[in-house]
């Protein structure tokens, strides 16, 4: 049953994100941002938990599991150092998601050799 839920709830996000972009102006890269700030406002509100743990991945994969992850590091630095933390817990809890993902951008370049679009 928890790959159903994570399979319709996940679905769900992604289609509506889809009607978004196809129903109104707003970029892609906006649309992202508002993502990962819907998600972070849940988190904050404390809606995204009970969510979470009925879907699963289903909503922790797309962007908005992104805006959760950086409210809970920043909820958690600004308990321990204070107003700092407002600045510090955001790095801390996305630093390794992002390295990865430049890291492993960075290798997929190198064996797969990509050419540059001259259109």
């Amino acid at each position: 049953m928890d790959y159903i839920n994570a399979f319709w709830v996940g679905g769900l996000v992604c289609a509506l994100v889809q009607i978004l972009l196809d129903r109104t102006k707003l970029l892609p890269g906006r649309v992202m941002v508002l993502l990962v700030v819907t998600g972070a406002v849940l988190s904050f509100v404390g809606i995204f938990e009970p969510i979470a743990e009925y879907a699963g991945s289903g909503i922790t994969v797309p962007l908005l599991g992104y805006g959760h992850l950086l409210m809970s590091g920043v909820k958690e630095a600004v308990d321990e150092y204070g107003f700092i933390g407002l600045f510090k817990g955001g790095f801390t809890s996305g630093s390794v998601g992002c390295a990865a993902a430049l890291i492993f951008g960075y290798l997929a370049s190198l064996i797969f050799s990509p050419k540059t679009n001259k259109a």
